[in-house]
């Protein structure tokens, strides 16, 4: 292992987006005990250090690979096709419609029961766009058009967000 592997490496994983998360939890695990800072005690200050510095690649690792937009955003950038959230933040028309729309639909309800409609709306979008997402990755290996996706994703995880607090907000 080296500390500059990808994660994938690091994680013996095939570099792709489908993964068993119960497989990446167990090798995280794994790992960690590896390269715990306690069991370096005995070998000095800089042994533990460095098994300080693994710990934290490790699970900044296992925490790119179990989040599924992370990995997928982590996939794209090891393969030329960086995200850019911060300044590429365009997007098809109708996909800003249907933004609109649904911050519309969540501004305008008024009870738990239309917020859930919503929420559950939201969700079915996010299930079928990881999968097209998964499509893209995986079998077409059409990396720029899979970090558009993981754009709009990120568009979509915020205003699950916001859902989310509507929700919380109407249960109390």
């Amino acid at each position: 292992m080296r500390i500059d592997s990808d994660d994938f490496e690091l994680f013996g994983l095939p570099r792709q987006f489908e993964q068993d998360i119960a497989a990446i939890d167990a090798r995280w695990r794994t790992l960690l005990a590896e390269c715990h800072p306690d069991r370096f005690v005995s070998e000095g200050e800089q042994a533990q250090r460095l098994a300080m510095q693994w710990s934290v690649r490790i699970n900044e690792a296992h925490r790119r690979l179990k989040d599924p937009l992370a990995r997928a955003a982590y996939l794209c950038e090891l393969h030329g096709a960086p995200i850019h959230a911060e300044d590429n933040t365009a997007m098809p028309g109708s996909f800003l419609m249907q933004q609109m729309e649904w911050r519309e639909s969540l501004e305008q309800a008024s009870t738990l029961a239309e917020v859930k409609v919503l929420a559950s709306a939201v969700a079915a979008h996010s299930k079928h766009a990881l999968g097209d997402l998964r499509r893209l990755l995986d079998d077409k290996h059409d990396y720029a058009a899979a970090a558009q996706q993981v754009r709009s994703l990120m568009f979509v995880e915020r205003f699950a967000r916001d859902v989310d607090h509507r929700l919380e907000a109407l249960e109390h």
